[in-house]
């Protein structure tokens, strides 16, 4: 077994798919957002805020860079953490790529407020999800399999990856 890294866009699924994946399989979930939360002693929103987006990238790497050697877990990345090469190598390196992906209404239904989403602090938030799903796509579009969470439910992606990496449910 390998790693499996779960990526997307924000609120596509990918914490809730992680630990119900991570869970079947017996195997650990990490979610890099939590690591940097961890590493910095407050929250995304707060590192935004006070530090900038360049700090918490700069933490994002970081962290991503210390699970590059990680075997025999499901990483659940933050929404922008492929974009930067050094990350999506460290993430690649005996590891399978999964994006998950939705459209920018359920996305925007599924985020509510905006008070943990830094990114969208935006005075059109919907706009600002294209935006950042039109720049960031040529970096999904790298990955190894791509679902759309749109319509699915959790167990039913979860059930897709299974399918997809040819694993079975442990015990």
């Amino acid at each position: 077994m390998r790693k499996i890294v779960i990526t997307g866009f924000m609120a596509t699924g990918k914490t809730a798919v992680g630990l119900l994946l991570a869970k079947m399989l017996d195997l650990p979930f990490l979610d890099t957002d939590d690591l940097i939360e961890e590493r910095a002693g407050k929250s995304v929103a707060d590192i935004f805020s006070a530090d900038g987006e360049a700090y918490f990238r700069h933490l994002e790497r970081e962290v991503i860079a210390s699970l590059a050697e990680a075997e025999d877990c499901v990483i659940a990345t933050g929404g922008g953490a492929i974009v930067d090469p050094e990350n999506l190598r460290a993430l690649r390196n005996k590891g399978v790529l999964i994006c998950l992906t939705a459209t920018p209404h359920v996305i925007l239904e599924r985020v509510g407020t905006m008070d943990h989403r830094p990114l969208l602090h935006h005075p059109k938030p919907f706009q600002r999800i294209e935006e950042l799903l039109a720049s960031r796509l040529p970096f999904y579009s790298q990955a190894d399999f791509s679902i759309d969470t749109s319509m699915a439910r959790v167990e039913e992606v979860a059930d897709r990856i299974l399918t997809l990496l040819g694993l079975e449910v442990k015990g």
